[in-house]
């Protein structure tokens, strides 16, 4: 090997070794801390909700920046006032109705700084707050980001739930955000679960929850997530939908969005208001009688394969056309 590859090689392996040492926190790792994610509308607000009524867990609405500052620290160091900054400046921070100056204090205070307690101290300010001795998060997108939240906080448990993907579809083409296309929506909806079970088996702590599952069986499906998280299961959690108006109010505020108008706190909160209701058990197969023919057909031509291998019941022979030349079997 060439000197100069030899001194690259040096210098790359003390890179990535300043990089650890700026990530990994300095405290204690936490009791395991539940991160509900995947494909939106597949039911993780409804998780997120029934795993808050816990009297130790908080979770907060969507957090979005964490893989963001992750990223700032791999970079380069950080301030405890860039770090702050991150957080504080960010377009969801005025979902979480803490002080800012008090959550700048304490990630100042850090010494040093690292990634993993800035990530910490913001979630435990926030429980705190909420009378909790234990946090999570719940933000669908950081399922494509296990692998790198995992490498900081070691006690991230990932619970990806996942529904099927006509109805997801359904909810979708309601949204000022989403998908516009049942195709489009059929391959958003592919591609993150095979993303993230690709990824699955380099997460220490991953589970799959299917929402089916969780309506016709919550309180079997909530005793599985405990276990996973190491938290004794409570009751409370079954009349999640008694204090659900109140948690979801925190996003009673217009969203800034950037290039777009801001999208007003109404549709906001309008999104989420059967997460205000016991499980309804009509929120299953509704694809069966919304969707036509020809809709079912362009959504099962682009997800026939992973509807097959997730066993979920194909209708048309579009989907079956494709489950075929893609080889998805359904599961044993």
């Amino acid at each position: 090997m060439a000197l100069g590859d030899t001194v690259d090689k040096y210098r790359k392996r003390a890179a990535i070794i300043r990089a650890g040492k700026r990530l990994r926190g300095r405290s204690e790792t936490p009791p395991p801390a539940p991160f509900v994610c995947g494909v939106t509308r597949s039911g993780t607000t409804l998780l997120r909700l029934m795993l808050d009524s816990h009297p130790e867990v908080a979770i907060p609405g969507e957090t979005h920046w964490v893989p963001k500052l992750i990223k700032a620290f791999e970079r380069s160091k950080q301030s405890g006032e860039d770090a702050a900054a991150l957080v504080i400046d960010h377009k969801r921070w005025g979902d979480f109705h803490l002080d800012g100056a008090e959550l700048r204090e304490k990630i100042v205070a850090l010494d040093p700084v690292t990634a993993a307690d800035a990530i910490r101290t913001f979630y435990m300010t926030y429980a705190e707050r909420e009378g909790k001795t234990r946090y999570g998060d719940k933000t669908p997108g950081y399922v494509k980001e296990m692998r790198r939240i995992q490498r900081v906080l070691p006690e991230a448990h990932f619970v990806h739930i996942i529904r099927d993907g006509r109805d997801v579809s359904l909810s979708h083409l309601r949204m000022n955000w989403g998908p516009e296309s049942y195709a489009e929506s059929a391959r958003l909806w592919r591609n993150r679960i095979r993303k993230a079970r690709k990824m699955a088996p380099d997460v220490n702590h991953y589970m799959e929850v299917r929402f089916e599952e969780l309506v016709g069986d919550t309180e079997g499906v909530l005793r599985r997530v405990c276990d996973f998280i190491e938290l004794e299961f409570d009751p409370v959690m079954l009349d999640y939908h008694e204090r659900a108006e109140g948690r979801l109010a925190e996003k009673a505020r217009d969203l800034p969005r950037k290039n777009r108008p801001d999208q007003p706190a109404e549709t906001r909160l309008e999104s989420h208001k059967l997460a205000k209701e016991p499980p309804r058990a009509d929120r299953i197969n509704m694809w069966r009688e919304r969707m036509t023919p020809e809709e079912i057909a362009e959504y099962e031509a682009v997800a026939g394969d992973m509807l097959v291998a997730l066993g979920y019941e194909l209708s048309t022979d579009a989907g079956r056309e494709r489950a075929q030349a893609k080889g998805a079997t359904a599961p044993a």
